[in-house]
């Protein structure tokens, strides 16, 4: 079969850029050799969406630990990793023990593979599961024609109520409900710092719930476009504000240009609400500067390293709260995620496939078609694209 893979024989991390396209042994439910697989699906996927996480693979600026380290435990027979954890298609096997998924069932999967036996698990907070694996970074993802997964992390979906296009997202924009759970956005001024995909979602998810006011920052014109399309309040780029450059003295700091700009638009009481969906240690303190006392800050973002937070007197003095957010809570997320999905009255489906998937145009590509360069090209060009495998 088709799939997209890493191969450490082949590809040295370091030096290397990219993912595979290879012909790779197609998996199957074999409970005589892996008595495991009797709790396992082979899902057919139709198609796999590319997030943050893909292309930081891709760049080789994300999980290189983890890659090579599972890569390394499968032995020396065999040397690559199939990427991809978001992705969407029909149920063509099952092993002798599901009980809950049937062949020709439309499923997508939670892409934490949960152990279901550590302790966070068994006091229902799975999304933190000590043993987890993760799909195309510890085991085999779904950029790939066939994959087999633990019936467990499978998630029914009705097709009537979800176009399949948006049915390979609902991963990731679970991460987005997930934000948004922490807090509650009734007739509040949110900031989100950093538009990528998931901060695009949340724009959606936070005016379904009542917030009064949305701003965006982000660097990326296209992303700032997109944004407006979605109904943001109010844009604004990096180091752009005020006519000028960032006088900061730090690449950790923040922007006070768009800090000042927040302040005028919240009479200088600052964000209810601040969203740090990028990563970068500079929006952290952003988010920081520009939620009011007594505030919340949502963090998000992952990077790897250390990090500076400037002023730290000023957080504690100032009475803000942080929340950090991983995944998505096993199956409350996703239970929300559908209910807002399927509501035909809000919008969000229709907006997701119509504005942040370009209506298909140029956003899917068919694994066929896969060159690096093609990919690469689309990947620049859009915030999320799709991978149509059949």
């Amino acid at each position: 079969m088709k799939a997209l893979i890493f191969d450490a024989q082949n590809q040295e991390w370091a030096t290397s850029r990219g993912f595979e396209l290879r012909d790779v042994a197609v998996p199957t439910i074999d409970e005589v050799h892996n008595p495991s697989d009797a709790d396992a699906v082979l899902i057919n996927v139709h198609y796999a969406g590319v997030c943050g996480t893909d292309r930081g693979i891709w760049t080789r600026s994300a999980f290189r630990d983890q890659i090579l380290h599972s890569i390394a435990e499968q032995g020396a027979d065999r040397s690559y990793r199939i990427i991809g954890h978001e992705f969407f298609g029909k149920v063509i096997g099952k092993g002798s023990r599901v009980d809950a998924i049937n062949i020709g069932d439309d499923v997508t999967c939670e892409s934490h593979v949960v152990c279901n036996k550590c302790y966070q698990c068994l006091r229902g907070e799975k999304h933190v599961c000590a043993n987890e694996k993760i799909l195309g970074i510890s085991q085999d993802g779904g950029f790939a024609e066939l994959i087999k997964v633990s019936s467990h992390v499978a998630w029914k979906t009705d097709m009537s109520k979800i176009r399949p296009e948006v049915a390979a997202i609902q991963e990731p924009f679970g991460n987005a409900v997930h934000a948004a759970s922490k807090v509650d956005l009734n007739n509040k001024t949110i900031v989100i710092s950093g538009l990528g995909p998931i901060g695009l979602f949340l724009i959606l998810i936070a005016k379904e719930k009542g917030a009064k006011k949305i701003i965006g920052i982000d660097p990326n014109s296209r992303a700032r476009e997109i944004a407006v399309r979605l109904g943001i309040d109010h844009v604004f780029a990096l180091s752009s504000v005020h006519g000028g450059a960032q006088e900061a003295t730090h690449s950790y700091a923040h922007d006070q240009g768009v800090i000042d700009e927040i302040m005028d638009i919240t009479k200088g009481i600052g964000a209810d609400v601040s969203f740090e969906m990028a990563g970068f240690n500079s929006s952290v303190n952003n988010c920081l500067y520009a939620t009011r006392r007594g505030g919340e800050v949502v963090l998000f973002g992952i990077k790897n390293g250390d990090a500076t937070i400037e002023d730290y007197n000023r957080l504690i003095v100032r009475g803000l709260t942080l929340y950090c957010v991983i995944g998505r809570r096993l199956w409350q997320t996703w239970e929300t995620t559908r209910a807002l999905l399927e509501d035909k009255n809000n919008g969000i489906q229709e907006k997701i496939f119509d504005i942040i998937l370009h209506k298909g145009d140029d956003t899917i590509v068919p694994i066929g078609a896969y060159t690096k360069e093609v990919f690469e090209t689309k990947m620049t060009m859009h915030p999320k694209i799709l991978i149509k495998f059949s």
